[in-house]
């Protein structure tokens, strides 16, 4: 089976991860994109600890689009440097997997 993952972003407005998931999805380089929130968020940027309410965008996908995706988020995203990380999905239910893959199907790896 094709290595799936899961990646994660987070945003300013559930309006902005609106806007992503959908990109991601009508284009297929995602089977699924969940949004959460809002959640609070404390980090450190330009030497400065700031604090923000985000939205958590779960992001179902294969490991081979992950560059795709990237590069989509890059384009629709308001921040300088946007969170973007990748995990693996080790394991799940095979129908799920199943499911997944099939919405990817029509993509362009």
């Amino acid at each position: 089976m094709t290595q799936t993952i899961q990646i994660t972003t987070t945003t300013e407005s559930r309006e902005q991860a609106e806007k992503i998931a959908q990109a991601l999805v009508e284009s297929r380089l995602a089977a699924c994109v969940q949004i959460t929130g809002p959640i609070h968020s404390v980090y450190r940027w330009q030497e400065k600890i700031e604090c923000a309410d985000e939205w958590f965008c779960t992001i179902k996908t294969r490991q081979a689009l992950f560059s795709k995706v990237e590069t989509s988020i890059r384009q629709l995203h308001p921040y300088q440097c946007p969170k973007i990380l990748a995990t693996p999905i080790l394991a799940g239910s095979d129908a799920y997997l199943q499911w997944l893959a099939e919405q990817l199907d029509h993509s362009t790896d």
